[in-house]
């Protein structure tokens, strides 16, 4: 059997490579552009959730404006449901409703203790299907955040619009 005279090794198949022909060990690592196409993507993908995320006194004061839409329609529903009058007024550190049953409270207060809603508007809310135009305008009460309206146009659902009149 002819023995390799490179490592001293007789190959599987009995036949002995050439002499100077060596296979190449695997090299390890990363070349250099794919190096700078993982750091281009962690920058495009940093780069993004930056500017995805929001200010949360922003994002406090929309929730509350969210939220206060939804419970104006919640008591909109019931004063049509009940053919009573249900009227919405802020007060200190929160809101009332008048005028709807015990049985099924509607929330009081604000999510965020920053938020405020502006002025003295009492907003009514039924039993009539067609009310008037109304808002209601909420800030917080540092008033670095934009100010937001929560208004309907009397036909159409309460809804969250971007700034003040």
């Amino acid at each position: 059997m002819p023995v390799n005279a490179v490592d001293g090794l007789v190959p599987a198949t009995g036949v002995v490579p050439p002499s100077g022909c060596r296979r190449a060990a695997p090299q390890g690592g990363f070349t250099l552009i794919e190096l700078m196409v993982v750091l281009a993507i962690v920058a495009i993908g940093t780069a993004l959730t930056s500017l995805a995320l929001r200010d949360s006194s922003a994002s406090a004061l929309a929730r509350d404006a969210e939220r206060l839409a939804a419970l104006l329609e919640t008591a909109r529903a019931q004063s049509r449901a009940a053919g009573v009058p249900v009227r919405w007024r802020p007060v200190a550190g929160g809101f009332v409703f008048e005028g709807l049953a015990p049985a099924a409270p509607l929330p009081r207060h604000w999510l965020d203790a920053q938020t405020v809603a502006l002025g003295n508007a009492v907003l009514v809310l039924g039993p009539d299907p067609v009310i008037g135009p109304q808002a209601v305008v909420l800030q917080r009460r540092d008033e670095q955040t934009p100010p937001l309206r929560v208004a309907t146009d009397g036909l159409r659902p309460f809804a969250v619009v971007q700034g003040a009149p």
